[in-house]
Parts: C-alpha cells; sequence; structure tokens
C-alpha cells in the first residue's frame, strides 16, 4: 500500500480518488477469489481516508478542501464506478470499506459524503448504490443510519419542494432500500417533539408504499440469516414497533402540534384555521390507514415465524419498546386533560390494545398478560385494553388445536372431553332434554320476536 500511496500524492485530488478505487477494486478482487469475507485492513482504509475524504495523515498537516464543483465531480467518479462494477461482493466490499464509521476524525466527511452519494443515487436511479446503502443501513449503528435518514429527507422533503416523487419512485426499482429507509425513519421520527413529527409528505409516501405491498417492510427479515439474539443498538429487522409507536401516539402528538401553534402566534383567521384543521385531518386519515396495514403484516408474520422456526424465540416488536411506549402515552394522557382530549386518548388506547394483541397472538411480542398488567396499571381506563390484557378464559392444551389458537371465551372447543363426575361424588340425576326444533328448509321459523 506505500507504493501506491507515493504514485497516488503525485496526482491531483480528483485523479487520485479515481485512482484509488481502481487500486482497492483489483485489490479486494483477488481477496474474494480466496475468501468469501475478506477482512478489511487498516491500509485500505487509510488511502480512502486520505485521498477519497481528504484526510491528511500527518497529524500536524491541515486538511484539504474540494469545492463544489470537484465534490459534484468526485460523486460522479463513484457513481460510475459503483454502476460499472458487475460483482455485487466487490461493490459491497468498497462500499462497505469507504463508509463504514471508524470512530475517528474522518467520520463526519464520510457521512457528508453518504448522504450526498445516496441522494445523487435516488435522483438518477443509481441501484447498485441504493443496495449497497440497503446492506450498509443494515450492518451500522443506528445513530449513523438516523443521520442518513436525516440527509435524504432534508434534500427530498424540505430543500426542493415537489422533489418527494422522486423518491416515491424507488418503490419499484429497490424495494429493500425502502424497506431499510422506512426503518430508519421510524428511528428518526418518534414523535416525542414536534420537530420528531414526521413531514407530511413523508408520511403520506411511506403509507403508500406499505398499503400497496404490506410486505415491504419485512424484506430484510424474510431474506436475512437471523439468530435469536440480535445485536443491541443496530436498526430493528422491520420497522414494526416503531410504526406502531406512530400509529399510537399521533392522536396526541398533533394536539401538541396545533397547540404550540397557537401558542407561537401563527395566524388566527378562518382560512388559516381551516387549512391547518384540513392538513390534520388528512394525516389522521393516514395514521388509519397505517394502522390497518401494520395490523395486517403481524398477522401474517405468524407464517413467516414458524417457518424459521422463530415462533417464540424472536420479538420481532420487543418488549422494552412497549414499555417506552405505555410511558410515552401515560405522559402525554396527564399532560392533556383527558376533558379537553377524552377522543384522542380512547383513540391512542384502541390503537395499542389492537397492536399488543395481534403482535401477542402471532408470536411478535414475548411477554406475558402479567406483565402487560403491570406496564399499563397507570393508563387511563380503556375497555378494549382491559379485554387485551385480561385476556380470554385459557382451556386446558389440547393435542389437536393448533399452536397459537385462542379457544372460544365460553364454549370449549369441539374435541375437549366432556366433563365427567367426580368417582366419589354421586352424579346428579339426569334433567329432562330441552325441546329441540328441527330445522327444515324452505319452512317459515315459528317464533316471533317480542315487540
Amino acid at each position: 500500500m506505500s507504493d501506491i500511496r507515493h504514485s497516488l500524492l503525485r496526482r491531483d485530488a480528483l485523479s487520485a480518488a479515481k485512482e484509488v478505487l481502481y487500486h482497492l477494486d483489483i485489490y479486494f478482487s483477488s481477496q474474494l477469489q480466496n475468501a468469501p469475507l475478506p477482512i478489511v485492513d487498516k491500509g485500505p482504509i487509510e488511502l480512502l481516508e486520505e485521498f477519497v475524504f481528504q484526510v491528511p495523515k500527518e497529524r500536524n498537516s491541515q486538511p484539504k478542501r474540494l469545492n463544489s464543483l470537484q465534490e459534484l465531480q468526485l460523486l460522479e467518479i463513484m457513481c460510475s464506478y459503483f454502476q460499472e462494477q458487475t460483482k455485487d461482493s466487490v461493490r459491497q466490499i468498497i462500499f462497505s470499506s469507504l463508509f463504514s464509521p471508524q470512530g475517528n476524525k474522518a467520520d463526519d466527511s464520510r457521512m457528508a459524503l453518504l448522504g450526498k452519494l445516496v441522494s445523487m443515487a435516488l435522483a438518477v436511479c443509481r441501484v447498485p448504490i441504493l443496495e449497497c446503502a440497503a446492506s450498509w443501513l443494515q450492518r451500522t449503528p443506528a445513530i449513523y443510519c438516523v443521520r442518513l435518514a436525516q440527509a435524504l429527507v432534508d434534500d427530498y422533503c424540505s430543500l426542493v419542494p415537489g422533489s418527494i416523487q422522486t423518491l416515491k419512485q424507488i418503490f419499484n426499482t429497490s424495494p429493500r432500500f425502502c424497506c431499510q429507509f422506512i426503518t430508519s425513519v421510524t428511528a428518526l421520527y418518534d414523535l416525542s417533539s414536534d420537530d420528531l413529527v414526521p413531514p407530511s409528505d413523508l408520511l403520506e409516501m411511506i403509507v403508500s408504499w406499505i398499503f400497496e405491498d404490506p410486505r415491504l417492510i419485512l424484506i430484510t427479515f424474510l431474506n436475512t440469516p437471523i439468530a435469536a439474539n440480535l445485536p443491541i443498538g443496530f436498526l430493528e429487522l422491520t420497522p414494526l414497533a416503531g410504526l406502531i409507536c406512530w400509529c399510537v401516539k399521533a392522536p396526541l402528538a398533533y394536539i401538541r402540534k396545533k397547540k404550540a401553534s397557537i401558542s407561537n402566534g401563527h395566524p388566527n383567521n378562518k382560512i388559516a384555521k381551516d387549512s391547518a384543521a384540513g392538513a390534520v385531518k388528512d394525516c389522521h386519515s393516514l395514521y388509519s390507514k397505517l394502522h390497518l396495514s401494520v395490523l395486517q403484516v403481524l398477522m401474517m408474520l405468524q407464517v413467516h415465524l414458524t417457518e424459521k422456526n422463530l415462533y417464540g424465540r424472536l420479538g420481532l416488536v420487543p418488549f422494552d419498546h412497549v414499555v417506552s411506549l405505555v410511558e410515552e402515552i401515560n405522559r402525554l394522557s396527564d399532560e392533556f386533560n383527558p376533558l379537553n382530549a377524552s377522543e384522542e386518548i380512547e383513540l391512542a388506547l384502541d390503537r395499542l390494545a389492537q397492536a399488543l394483541q395481534v403482535s401477542m397472538a402471532s408470536g411478535e411480542l414475548l411477554c406475558t398478560r402479567d406483565d402487560l398488567r403491570t406496564v399499563c396499571s397507570r393508563l387511563p381506563h380503556n375497555n378494549l385494553l382491559q379485554l387485551v390484557i385480561s385476556g380470554p378464559v385459557q382451556q386446558p392444551a389440547h393435542a389437536a388445536l393448533p399452536p397459537g389458537f385462542y379457544p372460544h371465551i365460553h364454549t370449549p372447543p369441539l374435541g375437549y372431553p366432556a366433563h365427567t363426575a367426580h368417582p366419589t361424588i354421586p352424579a346428579h340425576p339426569a334433567l329432562p332434554a330441552h325441546p329441540v326444533q328441527t330445522f327444515i328448509p324452505g319452512m317459515t321459523f315459528p317464533y316471533r320476536p317480542i315487540r
């Protein structure tokens, strides 16, 4: 690597960046012939930091700065490289070498360039880069994934009005990137403050994606070898926990946002009020649509968990997320007087109850009813939530019943043995049979309702 470095020092910045990609392509191609997962050592990383991210190797040297035109040319060089490289394994390892955080001063430059590269790839539809970015989001700590998501949201939801339409198109070209992007966006926007409520354009796009194909948010889960214990500090395998949080907290989060806009002295005329009310109504409709899609995904997941032998072993809706969500709902309920927000609190608790019931019944939430009763004990009363945390009347296990079957709450299902008298207690005399009305097709029903 030292010989390569000396030759690169004699070149200008853009030529050196292009040359280092060429040398590393050759280096990793040969490495991949000998090992399926070669270890990236310190040498290639240092070359990339010095000649791509312009971080000098000598401590006392001043960092070089590319002007805007040179930076654009560098992005074009990288776009062309990843588009022209036909071997996915080589693309992935070069992308990882370029943009995996190293915990040093080059990370800021690394993240800034990554955001611009992925943003350009979205604009010009460079699918190989989006696929590499999806893999990067999957194996990189969540704090960096959130930074990339923020950069993309700024570019496509804030910087240029209407550019969200360009972002929408990737649903058809790179579903895997869409899945990881949704997961990182739900980690970024948790509705805990007004700044962390997703922009309406972004919300509408994500809801339209998921409503069109709910399986979109399962792509990473379905295509990844999974262990029962997932690493801490990384994105979840699915965005389900984040999307449940959105749906449950939305009714109360938008009350807070409305109160903040009034206190900030926004126009008080009727047109402004009607416009704001219409926007909030649209958002509530989107969250209702999203909630339905999330429940559908939770129900279909049971089959996939069973196929992967992970049913009852892998909690795709982590219990600690549920605890945090319940604490936040409880805090918001206390903040907004129930007399002023009773409908919104009721809606939030109804959605929470539905998500808890379906995720427990389908095996995504691994906890007991007692755990739920303890966690939800301080929430305002809600009839549906009380039913969920109380649970159905459980019957003894029976071999004829499928796993996860909830017996009817009043009558035992077919196949259970009839009740037999205790051997030491005399049986009651048989009661006369109740007369049965025989059903004959075509005959009029003989009884009339009481009026």
